[in-house]
Order: C-alpha cells, then sequence, then structure tokens
C-alpha cells in the first residue's frame, strides 16, 4: 500500500535543506522499491506570506492524511515584529505538534566518529557518544494556560506590565511520554534518566512521582532521576554517563540543544515527533539560520538523517534507513564537510554537493 509523505521545506535554509534530502528519498525509492509518494505544502512565514497565516488549512489537512511529514525548519527576523502572535511561523509548527498529537520527541546525539574533533570539548569525553532524549512536546509551560501580558492594576507595581505563562502537566501526559522512554531505552542500554526540577516545581514533582509509578512496568529499565540544572553540567562534564533522558518540553528543549553541540554541530542531528501510532514529523534539531539561508553553505546532513528515521519509525523501512545512515558515514570518511563540521586537512562542499555525495554514496551501496 502507498505511503504518502508530505514535505513541508519552511523558511531560511528549510527549502535548501529539504530539497537535498528529497534527492536522497528519491534515490532511496529507487534502490528499495519503496511505495510511497511526495507531496508538498507551506508552513511558518512562507505560509503566512502565501495565505495569512502560518498554518493554511490545506496544509493541516494534507499533514492529517500523511503517513509522516519532513520538515526543513520555520521562522526568521522578517517575520519576529507581527503583532499577533498568533501569526508568527513558529506558531504553525506548534499547530502541527498539537494538532497532530505528536507528544513525543526523540532527539538523538550521536557523535560520528569522524567529527571527534569538531566537538568543543577533549575527544576523550565525547568519543563514543550516543544519547537519546526524549522530550515532551505538547504540554509544559510553551502550551499552558493562562498566559500573555497584563498591566497589574494596584499596589507597588501599578500600571508595569507583567508577562505570565502556566506549567502544567497532567498525570496522563506525564504517563504517555514516560511509556516512550522506558520503551526506548528497553531498546538500547536500558538505562533512563528522568529530569525534573522537583525541588522548586511542584508540576515536576508530580513528574517524579509518576516516572517511578510506570518504572514498575518496566523492570529491566535503570530509572534515575536528576535536577535540570545539575542535568546541564553533568552533560558538558561527563556526557557518556546518559543513555536515554526523559523530561518536559521547556527543559528537553534546552538540553538537547546543549546535547547537539557535544557533537561539534546541530547540522548534524535530526528528530522525530511522534503520535501514539508512530505517525511522525521529522526534522534537523537546527532553526532555519537566516543569516545563511541562500548562500547554499548550510549542512543538510540533519535533515538527511531526519528522512532516515522517518523510513525507520513511521514507514517501517529499516533497510532503506540503515543504508541512508550508511552513506551519511561514508560521505564523512571521504572528508567531506560543510562549514559548520569543516576542519583543517578536509574538502569544504556547498550544500548542494554534500546532498549529492550523500546520493552518490547510497547509489554505490549494495541493496
Amino acid at each position: 500500500m502507498t505511503q504518502n509523505v508530505l514535505i513541508l521545506p519552511g523558511d531560511g535554509i528549510g527549502p535548501e535543506i529539504v530539497t537535498e534530502a528529497v534527492k536522497v528519498l528519491e534515490t532511496a525509492k529507487q534502490k528499495f522499491n519503496l511505495d510511497i509518494e511526495l507531496d508538498n505544502a507551506l508552513v511558518g512565514g512562507s505560509a503566512y506570506d502565501e495565505f495569512g497565516t502560518p498554518l493554511p488549512e490545506v496544509t493541516m489537512q494534507k499533514a492529517e492524511k500523511a503517513d509522516a511529514i519532513l520538515l526543513g525548519a520555520v521562522g526568521g527576523p522578517k517575520w519576529d515584529e507581527l503583532e499577533d502572535r498568533d501569526l508568527r511561523p513558529e506558531k504553525g509548527l506548534l499547530g502541527l505538534r498539537s494538532g497532530l498529537e505528536l507528544f513525543g520527541n526523540l532527539r538523538p546525539a550521536i557523535l560520528y566518529p569522524q567529527l571527534a574533533d569538531a566537538s568543543s570539548l577533549k575527544p576523550e569525553v565525547v568519543s563514543g557518544l550516543d544519547i537519546l532524549i526524549v522530550r515532551e512536546l505538547t504540554g509544559g509551560i510553551y502550551f499552558g494556560k493562562p498566559r500573555g501580558i497584563r498591566t497589574i492594576e494596584g499596589g507597588p507595581k501599578d500600571g508595569e506590565r507583567e508577562g505570565y505563562n502556566t506549567y502544567v502537566y497532567s498525570e496522563s501526559e506525564i504517563r504517555r511520554i514516560a511509556k516512550v522512554a522506558f520503551e526506548s531505552a528497553q531498546k538500547r542500554g536500558k538505562k533512563l534518566c528522568s529530569v525534573d526540577k522537583a525541588n522548586v516545581l511542584e508540576v515536576t514533582v508530580l513528574w517524579r512521582e509518576i516516572m517511578n509509578e510506570v518504572a514498575k512496568d518496566y523492570p529491566d529499565v535503570e530509572l534515575s532521576h536528576m535536577y535540570v540544572d545539575n542535568a546541564a553540567m553533568q552533560l558538558v562534564r561527563a556526557p557518556k554517563q546518559f543513555d536515554v533522558m526523559v523530561t518536559g518540553n521547556m527543559f528537553g528543549d534546552i538540553l538537547s540543544d546543549a546535547a547537539a553541540m557535544l557533537t561539534g554541530s546541530i547540522g548534524m542531528l535530526p528528530s522525530a515527533s511522534l503520535d501514539k501510532n508512530n505517525k511522525g514529523m521529522y526534522e534537523p534539531c537546527h532553526g532555519s539560520a537566516p543569516d545563511i539561508a541562500g548562500q547554499g553553505i548550510a549542512n543538510p546532513l540533519a535533515t538527511i538523517l531526519s528522512a532516515a528515521m522517518m523510513l525507520r519509525y513511521s514507514l517501517n523501512e529499516s533497510a532503506a534507513a540503515d543504508a541512508i545512515e550508511k552513506a551519511v558515514s561514508d560521505v564523512l570518511d571521504q572528508g567531506l564537510r560543510t562549514a559548520d563540521i569543516y576542519s583543517d586537512g578536509m574538502s569544504k562542499v556547498s550544500t548542494a554537493e554534500m546532498g549529492a555525495a550523500v546520493v552518490a554514496a547510497l547509489e554505490n551501496l549494495s541493496a
């Protein structure tokens, strides 16, 4: 049965990196006789420019029908001054996540051995790094209500403006992300570290309680707990102590970016956002990088690796996923580097040249 993939290039470098990932997907489709069809739609700033909204109805309809979604990135300074925050590009991304109930965000932080020197940490600290961060994606302070900016009336701060957000998680939201995290740990090193701030925030007191309860269903997984400030420090001090980490939306946003830089470049890291049935949206961990958009220097490898994750998790095409990941490794073995991962002695290549190299490496692999 044909599986439908929706391509959302987005903004900034999004169209450039997605173009290369699509070339790789098309090559995998031919090489492995994949029964997939690709469709396209707009989201983010490009959608606002065309339709006056960052998430047009036609995009949402296509997303709901798709078996998987490949996204580039959204946002940029062009739209930062929109007075109505609901019209900003990021609202399109949040709308997709919430509307499709993509609550489970998987962010691997893997250091390719070829890039050990690209990390800002000593090679002995990061060599062999392989962490999976499981981030709850549709709850927490990013979605909690009430929220907004108001003017204080009365008291010593009368007339001052005040911003406020609400950090809230329900028991069911915590349980379902815990299940994803424990099952992920079972497939890896059977170690799970839950990150919270239970010494200060009541919402994470509940988080910790639920994690302990769910742990009883997974006796083969070793569960530990860590406060988020200590977790940030430990990621820099001794990152290889972690296997799988699970945390809420805001903490996960921050820690996954920190973990990404341990690998040398956030331009190398893919991510998956899954619903309860493993339908997912796949995107690189980096943003839209508008400062380098259109220059042909963006690293497409995170997006290509996101396509591989898509094939594995949502489309059940693990052989094709393995082949793409092998092709990326082979290209790095060849010494090809985009600017963000370049080091002396390597060959600096453009976005398109890197994509073409992965296509060639994929074609040369025995199916």
